[in-house]
C-alpha cells in the first residue's frame, strides 16, 4: 500500500508542466545555494546536489525532461560563454597568449593520455578485449580533456577574484572544449577504425571539425560586430538588454542546427564586444551578468539532475574511480609541465592543476554523442561512467577552485564599490570623531570650532550625551545673514530640527539607501532608537571616497601579483 502511494507521488511529480518544475528548481537551486555557501561551500555545489534529489531520487526531473529543456541548456551555455569572452580582452592575450595555448595543449592531452591508458587497461580486466578496450580509453580520455566552464567561473564571480591565476583559468575553461572537440573527433574515429564501424578518413573528420570551429567563430563575430552597431543606436539599460540577449539566442539557435557547441560562438561575441567597446561592454556585461542568476541555477540543477546512482554496478564503480584518478593527475601534471615550460608565474604552477578538475556539459555532451555512435553496450557504459565522474568533480571542482584562488591570494581583488558596501555595515565606515557641540555653547564658541576643523555637519548634544539637533555649514552661514545679535545665541539657538537617525548595526546599503530617498548626505548615528546617545556620523561623500580607494587598492594589488608573481 506504501509502495503504491509513493510510486503514485513520484507519477505526479514526473508529470509537472514546464512553469511549475522551473519555479521548483529555482527555488531549490537557490535554497540549497544558499545553505551550501552557509557552509563555505561554492553555492554551484548546493545547486547540483538539489539536482540529484530531484532527479536521481524523487524523479522530479525524468530523463525526458531533460532531453525536453535542451533549448534552455544550450541557451544557459551561450550565456556562461558570453560572460566568459568578457574577459577575454585583446591585451592579455597580447601578454600571455602562447603562455596560454601551452598550458591548454598540455593540460588536455595530459589528461588525455593518462586517462585512455587507465580506462584502456582497467576495461582490459573486465572484457579481455583489448580491440573495445582501447576504443573505450581513446573515448574516455578525449571526453575527460574538457572542462566545465561553468561550475569553474561561477567560483571565480562569486568570490571576486582578479589575478595571473584567474586570467589562466578562465581563457584554459574558455579554450578547452575546442580542444575537447578535437580530441573527440580524432578518438571517435580511430575508435572506430579498432571496432571495424568506421566510414570517415581522418582527414575528412579533421576537416569538418576545424569548419565547425572556424563557422563558430565567424558566427560570433558577425554577431558581435552587429549587436556594437545596434548598441550605437541605443542607450537604456532595458533595450541593451533585450538586444543581447536577442543575439545570444539567435547564434544559440542557429548553432543548435548542425549541433555545434554554443559555448565557442557566444564567447566569440562577448570577446567581440568587450574589445570594441572596451568601456561600454562593461555595462553591458553588468546587465547580463544581474538577469542571469537563475538561469545558472536551473543549468546546475539540470546538470546534477542527469546523475544516475541506480544504474551503478561494481566493475562501472572501479571504471569510474580510475577515471577521475588519471584524469586529477592528467590535468595537474600537464598544467605543471605547460606552467613551467611557458614560463608562467608562481601561483599558475602551483594552483592551476586544481582549479580545473570540474567537468560538465560539454562532457556530458560527448557522452551521450558517443552513445549514439558505439552501440547500446559501449555507450550505455560511457554514459554511466561520464555521469557519475562528472558528478564527483562538480561537487569536488568547484571547492578545488575556491582553494586554488585563495591560496593564491586573488579572493576579493576584482570587487566594485557595491560589492563594498554590501558587506559593511554602518559602524564599519562611520566617523565617530566628528567634533561634538553642547547645546548650551555660545555661537562664538560653535564658530571658534568650525573655523578650525574641515567637517560641513555637526552634532548638537545636551548634557547626557544625546543627540537633539545638528548644525551645518549653511546653518551658520543662514544665522549671520539674518541674526543682529549673535552674541546672545547658543546652539540650541542654530540648531536644525533631525531628519532621521540611524544606527550601527544596520547594512550599509540600507544606509546609502536612505540618503538617497531624503536627498541628505549626512546622518546622525544614535546608540539605539531607546538611546538616543551620539556615537557617530555617516557621511555619504567620505565613504564613497573610502570605497573608490579600496576597490583602487584591490586593483592595484592584482596588476601586482601579475607583474611579480613570475616563475
Amino acid at each position: 500500500m506504501i509502495y503504491s502511494v509513493v510510486n503514485a507521488n513520484i507519477e505526479t511529480f514526473s508529470n509537472l508542466n514546464s512553469v511549475l518544475l522551473f519555479g521548483l528548481v529555482i527555488l531549490g537551486g537557490t535554497l540549497g545555494a544558499r545553505l551550501f555557501q552557509k557552509l563555505h561551500i561554492p553555492q554551484v555545489v548546493g545547486c547540483i546536489t538539489v539536482g540529484v534529489i530531484l532527479g536521481d531520487f524523487l524523479n522530479v526531473i525524468t530523463p525526458q525532461t531533460i532531453d525536453t529543456l535542451e533549448p534552455f541548456t544550450m541557451f544557459a551555455l551561450g550565456v556562461i560563454g558570453f560572460m566568459i569572452g568578457s574577459e577575454l580582452r585583446v591585451d592579455i592575450f597580447k601578454k600571455y597568449g602562447t603562455q596560454f595555448f601551452i598550458i591548454l595543449f598540455s593540460e588536455g592531452i595530459g589528461a588525455f593520455l593518462l586517462v585512455a591508458i587507465g580506462t584502456s587497461i582497467a576495461a582490459w580486466l573486465v572484457t579481455r578485449q583489448l580491440h573495445i578496450s582501447i576504443a573505450m580509453g581513446l573515448i574516455f580520455g578525449a571526453i575527460s580533456s574538457a572542462t566545465a566552464p561553468a561550475a569553474t567561473v561561477n567560483v571565480l564571480w562569486e568570490y571576486k577574484t582578479k589575478g595571473p591565476l584567474t586570467a589562466t583559468i578562465l581563457a584554459i575553461v574558455a579554450l578547452d572544449d575546442a580542444l575537447a572537440l578535437l580530441l573527440y573527433r580524432g578518438a571517435a574515429t580511430g575508435a572506430k577504425a579498432i571496432m571495424g564501424t568506421g566510414h570517415s578518413s581522418v582527414f575528412m573528420t579533421v576537416v569538418v571539425l576545424f569548419g565547425e570551429i572556424v563557422a563558430a567563430i565567424i558566427l560570433g563575430i558577425i554577431a558581435g560586430v552587429s549587436l556594437y552597431y545596434f548598441l550605437k543606436l541605443v542607450r537604456a539599460n532595458d533595450k541593451i538588454l533585450e538586444l543581447t540577449i536577442a543575439s545570444l539566442l539567435i547564434i544559440v539557435g542557429i548553432s543548435m542546427i548542425p549541433n555545434i557547441d554554443p559555448i565557442l560562438p557566444a564567447m566569440t561575441l562577448g570577446i567581440t564586444i568587450a574589445n570594441l567597446m572596451p568601456r561600454r561592454s562593461k555595462g553591458v556585461f553588468g546587465l547580463v551578468e544581474k538577469f542571469s542568476p537563475p538561469i545558472y541555477v536551473s543549468f546546475f540543477v539540470l546538470a546534477g539532475a542527469h546523475i544516475e546512482f541506480k544504474h551503478l554496478a561494481l566493475w562501472t564503480v572501479a571504471m569510474i574511480a580510475v577515471y577521475i584518478l588519471c584524469r586529477v593527475a592528467g590535468k595537474a601534471i600537464g598544467a605543471l609541465l605547460g606552467a613551467k615550460y611557458s614560463g608562467a608565474p608562481s601561483v599558475v604552477r602551483k594552483y592551476l592543476g586544481i582549479c580545473l578538475q570540474s567537468q560538465a556539459g560539454v562532457a556530458i555532451g560527448l557522452a551521450i554523442l558517443a552513445s549514439q555512435q558505439f552501440g547500446p553496450d559501449l555507450g550505455h557504459t560511457i554514459i554511466i561512467v561520464v555521469m557519475t565522474a562528472t558528478f564527483v568533480t562538480e561537487i569536488l571542482g568547484p571547492m578545488l577552485v575556491k582553494v586554488g584562488v585563495q591560496k593564491a591570494g586573488e579572493v576579493g581583488l576584482n570587487i566594485t564599490e557595491e560589492d563594498l558596501i554590501q558587506t559593511y555595515t554602518v559602524a564599519s565606515v562611520m566617523d565617530t570623531k566628528v567634533p561634538i557641540i553642547s547645546t548650551g555653547m555660545l555661537l562664538s564658541e560653535v564658530v571658534k570650532i568650525v573655523s578650525s576643523t574641515n567637517n560641513f555637519y555637526y552634532p548638537a548634544v545636551d548634557n547626557d550625551n544625546k543627540l537633539t539637533g545638528a548644525i551645518t555649514l549653511d546653518g551658520i552661514r543662514n544665522t549671520f545673514a539674518t541674526q543682529e545679535l549673535n552674541d546672545w545665541l547658543v546652539a540650541l539657538d542654530i540648531a536644525e530640527p533631525l531628519v532621521t537617525t540611524i544606527t550601527p548595526n544596520i547594512p550599509l546599503a540600507d544606509a546609502l539607501e536612505l540618503t538617497r530617498h531624503l536627498g541628505i548626505e549626512y546622518l546622525p548615528v544614535v546608540a539605539s532608537k531607546q538611546d538616543f546617545k551620539f556615537v557617530g556620523i555617516l557621511d555619504t561623500p567620505a565613504v564613497r571616497r573610502a570605497l573608490s580607494a579600496e576597490v583602487l587598492l584591490r586593483q592595484q594589488k592584482a596588476d601586482s601579483i601579475h607583474g611579480t608573481q613570475k616563475a
